[in-house]
Parts: C-alpha cells; sequence; structure tokens
C-alpha cells in the first residue's frame, strides 16, 4: 500500500515537472525587452540564490570539498555548465522569436539523438527496433529540412547539446540539487558580471522595466530550479520506464502552445516530419517496454530458480531409525 503511494505521489512529481518544462514557452515572452542573453545571465544569477537556499536547507556541503579535489570532475561541471547555457540561451531565443515547434521538435527528437551518441561515442550496440527508430528519425530530419528550406538547426542544436548534457551528467555522477549549484555556481561571476556591464551601459531591463518585470526576471531561479527539484522527487519513486515515458510531455505541450496558442505554420511537410518523428518515438518506446518485460520475467525466473533449492532443503527428511528396514533377502541371493 505505501509502494502505491510513493508511486502515485511520484507521477504527481513527474507531472508538475514535465509540465513546467512543457509551459515555460508562456514565460519567457513575459519577460521581454529583455534579450535571450540577458535573460540566461539571470537566469543563472538566480538560479545560484534558489539553490544556495535549498541546500542550507537540506544541509548538503560536503560534495563541494570533494568536487575541488577532483580537477577532472570539475572540468566536466564546467564543460556541462558551458553545454546547458547553449541549449538555456538557444531556447530562450527561440521561443521569443517564433520558434516554438522547432524547438518541440529538438526535445522530440533528444531521445533519438541520445542513443546516436551511445553508439559513437560509447561503443553501444543497438536492436533491430532501435535501428530502425534512429532510421526514421533521420528520414524525419531530411523531411523537415525540404519544408523548412534548410535543415532545421535549432532543433538540431537544442537535441545535441541536450544529449551531450546528458553524457556528462553520466560520467559526473551528481545529484541533481548538487549539479545545478556547481554549474551555477561557475557561471555566476560571467553573468553577473554582464549583467553589471548592461547596467553600466544603460542597457538593463531589469533597473529600467520597473518592479514587476525585476520580480519577473528573479522568478527565473525558481523556474530553473522548481522543476528539477520535482524531477528528483520523481526519480526515486517511480520506475525509469515510467520516467521515461513521462519526458514527452514536455515537448507535446510545447508543440501543442506553438501551434494552437501562438499561431505558428505547420504545412504539410511539416506535419509529415513530425509524423515521422512521432512513428520513431513511438517504435523506440514499444521497444523499451518490451525489453523492459522481457528483463523482468527473465529476472522472476532466475529468483525462482535460486529460491528451489531452498525449498527443497526445508522438506523434512525422515531420521534413519524411523525408515522402515528393507526385508532381508534370501540366503540364495545373499549367496
Amino acid at each position: 500500500m505505501k509502494a502505491d503511494s510513493e508511486q502515485r505521489t511520484g507521477l504527481l512529481y513527474g507531472f508538475g515537472a514535465y509540465g513546467m518544462w512543457g509551459l515555460v514557452p508562456l514565460f519567457w515572452p513575459l519577460l521581454k525587452p529583455a534579450g535571450a542573453v540577458e535573460i540566461l545571465a539571470h537566469r543563472m544569477v538566480w538560479s545560484l540564490a534558489v539553490v544556495g537556499v535549498l541546500l542550507l536547507a537540506m544541509r548538503r556541503w560536503g560534495w563541494i570539498r570533494e568536487l575541488l579535489r577532483r580537477p577532472r570532475k570539475l572540468g566536466l561541471t564546467a564543460l556541462a555548465a558551458t553545454v546547458i547555457s547553449v541549449n538555456w540561451g538557444l531556447y530562450i531565443w527561440a521561443v521569443n522569436h517564433g520558434a516554438v515547434v522547432e524547438s518541440s521538435l529538438g526535445y522530440f527528437i533528444n531521445p533519438l539523438v541520445t542513443i546516436a551518441i551511445g553508439v559513437l561515442l560509447l561503443g553501444e550496440r543497438l536492436r533491430r527496433a532501435q535501428w530502425a527508430a534512429v532510421g526514421i528519425g533521420f528520414l524525419a530530419v531530411l523531411v523537415l529540412a525540404i519544408g523548412y528550406g534548410r535543415p532545421p538547426w535549432i532543433s538540431l542544436v537544442l537535441a545535441f547539446s541536450f544529449a551531450t548534457y546528458g553524457l556528462i551528467k553520466k560520467k559526473l555522477n551528481m545529484g541533481g540539487v548538487e549539479s545545478l549549484a556547481a554549474e551555477t555556481a561557475l557561471l555566476f561571476l560571467p553573468a553577473l558580471g554582464y549583467l553589471l556591464w548592461l547596467g553600466s551601459q544603460g542597457r538593463s531591463s531589469f533597473t529600467a522595466g520597473g518592479f514587476g518585470h525585476s520580480a519577473l526576471l528573479a522568478s527565473t531561479g525558481l523556474i530553473t530550479a522548481v522543476p528539477l527539484v520535482f524531477f528528483g522527487a520523481a526519480a526515486i519513486r517511480v520506475p525509469l520506464s515510467t520516467l521515461g515515458l513521462l519526458q514527452y510531455l514536455a515537448p507535446v505541450f510545447q508543440f501543442a502552445l506553438g501551434v494552437v496558442y501562438f499561431h505558428e505554420a505547420m504545412p504539410p511537410e511539416r506535419w509529415a516530419g513530425f509524423s515521422l518523428v512521432w512513428a520513431a518515438l513511438a517504435l523506440l518506446t514499444w521497444d523499451a517496454l518490451r525489453t523492459a518485460r522481457r528483463n523482468r520475467a527473465r529476472l522472476e525466473a532466475m529468483e525462482a530458480a535460486a529460491d528451489a533449492p531452498a525449498a527443497v532443503a526445508a522438506v523434512d527428511v525422515p531420521a534413519a531409525a524411523d525408515v522402515p528396514a528393507a526385508p532381508a533377502a534370501p540366503a540364495a541371493e545373499r549367496a
């Protein structure tokens, strides 16, 4: 009963995290006339403030000393911070320049890019269904390139940058709050320096836009940290396969907002390209669920086989004194 309650709570956290990530395109336009780089700088500065409060509440500080003692890990953290900055900055710019649908495509194809990176860089072997999904995804990009009259650069940069970020995070193996704190700490001084420079040039919207605008810019820290905290709470409560399915909520919401709310154009060739992407993801999801089911069945069979000898040993064997003696053989047979 408690496990079911925990899983329901995890699902709510998961819906909350991916729902917020999916609806965030509604937020970035509210920050105009701030440009994408200024918004990104505020996001870095205020995220560190929010995460610092979280770390104070949780009293997690031991990881800082360990990180500083390991230059390679610190370097990977700096690389992760750089890559996610590219991802964040481009996403903000794309949303504020009418490319919400193309941005959503980046997160739709991200699982396919992640698989491709696993093959090319980590030497992972793919199953047939995964190869088929990657092939369909590549075909989708070609169709969309024809539809857009150019490769979907925004989608590709978002997908590859986030997949690269995931690869680095896998190497780092740090908690969500800790890794965000480390990344924003490394970016804090450059971001703050840029904001101070903007102010000295009279180009800062933070000081010129009034209290409401300043409050919205400061809230970028919450917009960054809260979904991440929800995601961390979901990750420890629901199976990884469920979490993998929930990740599609964010681009679905983004796509719907782009078409319905922002009224972005969707000519037939773009529908064809997106349909191919969705087909690839459906195939990928089916294969993942089938593999998880097979692995679970195999594990249960192994556990049953391991329990069998113990069950046999537990059966009461009659003592020798209790066993009736065999009748004596005739003399002729004994001879």
